[in-house]
């Protein structure tokens, strides 16, 4: 979702879908998966890259850039936890646009 939204809010698609493959004992995905669904400005597999190269897409890497390890728990368990503002102390980081400039400056 996180990856997605920046991509969207980056005017790089309409909409979008991403997917991440794992294998047992093999920290970097050994797929990305990013479909635009016909609405992407640029080739897909440049966006794909591009977030590769912003996000180390490894599950420790998710959880440090998103700063998983915290207690947020309890914020989650009322009202969902998708859809919701980012927070000033960082609950909710999967919300944040924060790849946007990143992304316009690699993909041009």
């Amino acid at each position: 979702r996180y990856l997605a939204k920046n991509v969207v809010a980056a005017g790089y698609a309409e909409g979008c879908t991403i997917q991440l493959a794992y294998a047992i004992g093999v920290s970097k995905p050994l797929s990305v998966y990013l479909n635009t669904h016909g609405t992407g400005k640029a080739p897909e597999h440049e966006i794909a890259a591009a977030l590769q190269k912003l996000v180390n897409l490894s599950p420790r890497g998710i959880r440090e850039h998103l700063k998983l390890s915290r207690p947020i728990y309890a914020r989650t368990a009322a009202y969902g936890h998708f859809g919701r503002e980012p927070e000033p102390d960082g609950g909710f980081s999967w919300e944040k646009l924060d790849l946007v400039k990143d992304l316009q400056k690699i993909l041009g």
